[in-house]
């Protein structure tokens, strides 16, 4: 047995192998298994003939170790993500077997963490679980969302099409986080740098104007005496500062953890300035988009509603939908409790209120999207241009400041050096 351990994890080897495919072409490459035994069946279930014997590829044996050392306890990212459902979405239309497309996925995904997720997964259909059943037991990769319509899709035998629904949402939702953080990119650098900027003049350039300015006995204009006051305060109490930042941030990050917690920080951040109405508009287009692909899917109005409090990602919002859904146990319309709402806008309303009466929400719920998608797309192009002014007037008080708290005491202090 090759088959090595680390702790209670199985290393698996790297087995070099030369055959022929069913098309008659002879191949070559390294594959992973536990065993040669269990190389030697992977080769056979790809429809493969061994021309020379398989034999453990020891030079890229301590490689595969190390990829799996660094994937233990690492995270699947929304690319991952997306390329997995992809490949399996393509290979699932192309009539392959999902025990055969899971074992190919397995051999040629790069994310170790993924990786043995694939294989759990094949386990457990292996062991007679669906594929919702085994995805849903990795709810930090597979979201509520996956879940629910994947088993929507294996009711009506349409697990493609959902698939390409989710491919859309995760493709869609990528791309706005994307455009997001480029938008931001250039004030929160502009920030750092004028943070960065404001530490070290108070730490190492305001002490030597003060000992010049003291040194003279001029009296010291208010900015400057306030700019040595920080300073002082600076350099006295700072690991006491640490220990309370470090503890204001602790406690903030455990309270935010919390339901309570994370509904005021989302009622916050709507409430912003300009980042505000992007993030509403960003929440309108995820609601309409989601609730669009499960009503199509056929998943019911309530298992709906209990996705969308989940999925929506913002904790205000998702509150107002715990009453809607609440609305519509009592037998009431989805439209109307919308209108009790404080963050729906109107537009959303009357659109889906026009929906029930026509008997074509799914339509209108598009039309919503398209809509806020176009909002949102144009709000972030805008919004390095909207923050401009704040980042000038910050800009602009801090060099001020230290103007003024520098030069001030500089124009008494030329004053004395003139001959009366």
């Amino acid at each position: 047995m090759t088959e090595k351990y680390f702790g209670d994890k199985t290393i698996m080897a790297n087995f070099s192998y030369r055959a022929i495919n069913e098309s008659g072409m002879t191949v070559s490459g390294v594959i992973e298994a536990d065993s040669i035994g269990t190389a030697e069946g992977i080769l056979a279930s790809k429809g493969y003939i061994p021309s020379s014997p398989v034999t453990e590829d020891r030079g890229v044996r301590h490689q595969g170790i190390l990829e799996r050392l660094k994937g233990v306890g690492g995270r699947v990212s929304t690319r991952d993500l997306i390329l997995f459902t992809k490949q399996f979405r393509s290979m699932l239309s192309g009539g392959i077997s999902i025990i055969r497309i899971l074992q190919t996925l397995e051999l040629q995904t790069e994310n170790p963490a993924l990786r043995k997720i694939v294989s759990a997964i094949s386990q457990d259909i292996k062991e007679g679980s669906t594929l919702s059943e085994a995805m849903g037991k990795h709810p930090k990769v597979f979201f509520p969302l996956y879940i629910s319509l994947l088993t929507a899709g294996e009711v009506s035998g349409s697990v493609p099409d959902v698939m390409n629904r989710l491919i859309y949402i995760m493709d869609h939702e990528a791309k706005v986080k994307a455009d997001i953080r480029s938008a931001l990119q250039y004030p929160v650098i502009v920030l750092a740098f004028l943070g960065v900027a404001f530490f070290v003049l108070l730490t190492f350039v305001i002490p030597v104007f003060a000992k010049v300015f003291t040194a003279a006995k001029i009296t010291l204009p208010l900015p400057t005496l306030i700019a040595v006051g920080l300073h002082h305060f600076l350099a006295n109490w700072w690991p006491f500062l640490l220990v309370i930042s470090a503890a204001i941030v602790a406690g903030l990050v455990y309270y935010f953890r919390t339901k309570e917690g994370k509904y005021q920080r989302d009622s916050a951040l709507i409430r912003l300035p300009v980042l505000g109405p992007l993030f509403v508009k960003a929440a309108m287009s995820r609601f309409a988009s989601i609730f669009a692909i499960l009503q199509s899917s056929g998943v019911p109005i309530m298992k709906s509603m209990d996705i969308l409090v989940d999925t929506i990602g913002n904790a205000a919002i998702s509150r107002d939908f715990e009453y809607v859904r609440e609305r519509i146990r009592e037998g009431q319309g989805i439209s109307t409790p919308l209108r009790s709402t404080k963050y729906f806008t109107p537009m959303v309303v009357d659109m889906i209120a026009v929906g029930e009466e026509t008997g074509n929400i799914d339509d209108m719920l598009r039309e919503i999207t398209k809509h806020y998608d176009d909002e949102v797309e144009y709000a972030v192009k805008g919004l390095a241009d909207a923050l401009g002014p704040f980042l000038i007037i910050g800009l602009a008080a801090v060099v001020g400041f230290f103007a003024l708290a520098i030069f001030m005491p500089m124009w008494d202090l030329t004053k004395l050096a003139k001959p009366h």
